[in-house]
């Protein structure tokens, strides 16, 4: 007998709203669904040892993506299990996580050249080995999410060698040598297409862009530095694989959304909690599928707060292709029960 492929001939919500189909009930998953708020993936990772560990153990990457799914049926999407700044450690920096600090890149590109990293794109492979191996074991219905940081974001870490809320030492950068800057972004743009491209062909059905750090910057510095670089990605990646949906997530973009949704062609648009749903709508296309977008402090407070915040979201967007999720990343301090109690608040409003 002849194997089919997980997902052939089954619908997917999550799938047919990027591609502009309106909903009786929206699709949903979380940003960071699989993470430290779930006792599983807490056991995995300490047996792993470190985070890195862990993502490059295709195995148990591929567990931990699919974690979410198992407690939660509800789930309409398994997102790959990975990080944004595996990027930069295929360009060449080094990539390692402090326990209680967070990531660090090696050399900072403040103070060394990008001509002298060394590219290693073989460091990408094992994330193509999680993504088959989850989309292999994906329950039929489901779609499979892939990812990467939008260039801007990717290069505060690169020029800082860590995360910093204002990423003073890019936007610096990006001023004093706008060349060397536009050559960090160049080499992003390059290596997130083939990255992208790379995990479509493993299994990946839909892939997101996180622009995180998009709030940061002026108007001018935003066009050229998220947007223009954001559309050079789809249009990228669209010569490649033209049918596979692209959603960009510019966090803290606040008015300069619609321009972001106009320009960089994306098929939707992700918002974060400080988006008034109603302004949003007002302002973006109507056929343009929404992502979004509950305040992850909203899930923590649950009870009616969560239920009136699901509620406001789900009326102000019941006219258009809509997903629903978070403005930002379940928090590690989420209760289990709330995230039961959002599925139900979602799945079961008629």
């Amino acid at each position: 007998m002849t194997a089919v492929k997980p997902g052939i001939g089954v619908t997917k919500p999550l799938l047919a709203t990027l591609r502009g189909e309106r909903q009786a009930t929206p699709p949903l998953w979380l940003m960071r669904q699989a993470g430290r708020y779930l006792p599983e993936y807490r056991a995995l990772r300490a047996e792993k040892g470190s985070f890195l560990n862990l993502v490059y153990d295709s195995d148990a990457a591929a567990d931990v993506t699919l974690q979410p799914l198992v407690r939660f049926p509800g789930f309409d999407a398994a997102i790959l299990f990975s990080d944004i700044l595996i990027i930069p450690f295929a360009i060449g920096q080094e990539l390692t996580f402090v326990t209680g600090e967070g990531p660090r890149l090696t050399p900072p590109l403040a103070s060394a050249r990008l001509d002298d990293l060394i590219e290693a794109p073989g460091r990408l492979d094992p994330i193509y080995e999680t993504v088959a191996k989850v989309r292999e074991a994906l329950a039929p219905g489901k779609t499979l999410i892939g990812f990467a940081g939008s260039p801007w974001t990717v290069a505060t870490y690169m020029v800082a060698g860590q995360g910093s809320r204002e990423q003073a030492e890019a936007r610096r950068l990006a001023y004093v040598d706008p060349a060397a800057f536009g050559a960090i972004i160049e080499r992003i743009e390059t290596m997130t297409i083939d990255y992208l491209a790379g995990q479509i062909q493993a299994g990946v059905e839909t892939v997101q862009l996180f622009d995180s750090w998009s709030g940061s910057l002026s108007p001018a510095q935003f066009e050229r530095l998220v947007i223009a670089p954001t559309a050079r990605i789809v249009e990228g990646l669209r010569r490649r694989h033209p049918d596979v949906p692209i959603i960009g997530f510019p966090k803290g973009a606040g008015g300069k959304i619609a321009a972001y949704a106009r320009e960089t062609g994306v098929d939707a648009i992700g918002l974060d909690e400080t988006v008034d749903p109603i302004w949003a709508v007002g302002q973006l296309p109507p056929d343009l599928p929404v992502q979004g977008n509950l305040d992850p402090l909203a899930l923590i407070a649950g009870g009616a707060t969560l239920e009136q915040a699901v509620a406001d979201i789900l009326d102000a967007f019941a006219g258009r292709p809509h997903i629903f999720n978070l403005g930002h990343g379940i928090l590690q301090d989420t209760p289990i029960g709330h995230v039961e109690q959002l599925i139900a608040l979602v799945k079961g409003r008629k």
